[in-house]
């Protein structure tokens, strides 16, 4: 009968990133939340060295170390819970997926940039509304709501037609969430909740630019876009451009903006052009290839994945029983058995010599 797994369990196959991000965050935010707590109820507010963690954008240039920290701080016990429940079980999936080096530069490029794009933002609005108190000194930005819009787009990438269900009742495909995730954030901030929803844009954003332009397919065995041994840069197929995030009604004239986009993009050398690995491997379908091939490149692009998880897990599994067995000699041959006696004598067979002419035995 197999028992389910314990939480120790399930804490030690963890991958390394993943175990380290969840500890790093617990270890943060309870901190931040116990210390602001207790001052607050001792001392009428907030110790200032509290503010060494989260980003503002008037004090970044003094803390510039903000814009990393901020995003292993959640000030509610809230925010926690929900990164605990979606986020580190997210990075766990795609850890073992991409690999340890993928899953740092994804979290790293992700919230990094997001934050920094809010940083500019909030410099531009300062310098137009003229309320630097309020835009450089009043919000703070912190949490993982760029990371967790940025995982939303992986899933959208592998398993776009996989159908979740959401507080029991409410069924929608992964392809979707994104964009509602999107639209809650522009709802936030048009009632002037900005910091920190507007990172979801940003992280949605960055995240689709990175997994579509930049992200380094592994050479190793079967690889997401379906070649072997091939490295390839994004993921340009058809299902996964930027149009098909908005209504088909917009496809036409969205389409002619985002090439315009993307060709001056090219062209100053921002974003790789396409290249023969893409094509070959099928990274790359034209805009318009025929009907049912939506569908169609979404399943067969979950079936890579899943294959890819498979042959890495496969992989490890065979250098950890590689790692266990027993050393060979040097000269290639079996050891020899060793004979040792037991309490029982076993009977052996006695030699018997046939007799033949001359009265000697046979050699």
């Amino acid at each position: 009968m197999a028992l389910l797994s314990t939480p120790l369990d399930t804490f030690n196959s963890t991958p390394p990133v993943t175990k380290a991000f969840a500890i790093t965050l617990l270890v943060a935010s309870l901190g931040y939340q116990y210390v602001s707590f207790t001052a607050t109820h001792t001392e009428g507010k907030s110790p200032p060295y509290l503010e060494w963690l989260l980003l503002y954008p008037g004090w970044w240039i003094y803390n510039p170390w903000t814009i990393v920290t901020c995003v292993v701080v959640e000030p509610s016990i809230f925010g926690l819970l929900g990164t605990l429940i979606f986020t580190v079980p997210s990075l766990r999936y795609f850890e073992r997926l991409w690999g340890t080096v993928e899953t740092i530069k994804f979290i790293l490029i992700t919230t990094v940039i997001s934050n920094g794009i809010s940083l500019v933002v909030n410099y531009i609005e300062s310098f137009i509304f003229g309320n630097p108190e309020l835009f450089l000194y009043g919000m703070p930005y912190y949490g993982t709501m760029a990371l967790q819009t940025a995982l939303l787009v992986a899933f959208t990438q592998i398993i776009p037609e996989h159908q979740v269900q959401l507080f029991g009742f409410i069924k929608a495909r992964v392809k979707r969430l994104p964009m509602a995730y999107v639209t809650v954030s522009n709802i936030m901030c048009i009632i002037g909740l900005q910091s920190p929803w507007i990172l979801i844009q940003w992280g949605w954003l960055v995240g689709w630019g990175y997994l579509r332009f930049y992200k380094k397919t592994s050479a190793d065995g079967a690889t997401l876009n379906g070649t072997i041994g091939a490295e390839t840069w994004g993921d340009r197929s058809e299902t996964f451009a930027f149009v098909h995030w908005f209504p088909p009604l917009v496809h036409g004239p969205l389409g002619k903006v985002t090439e315009f986009v993307y060709d001056n993009a090219v062209r100053l050398k921002l974003v790789p052009g396409h290249s023969s690995a893409d094509a070959e491997g099928g990274s790359y379908m034209p805009v318009g290839s025929g009907p049912g091939n939506t569908r169609a490149e979404a399943e067969r692009r979950r079936a890579m994945a899943l294959k890819a998880l498979d042959q890495r897990m496969a992989n490890n599994a065979a250098s950890n029983a590689s790692g266990s067995r027993p050393p060979q000699p040097a000269n290639g041959e079996p050891p020899a058995p060793s004979h040792k006696r037991s309490g029982s004598v076993s009977k052996r067979p006695t030699e018997t010599s046939s007799p033949t002419g001359g009265g000697q035995g046979q050699s």
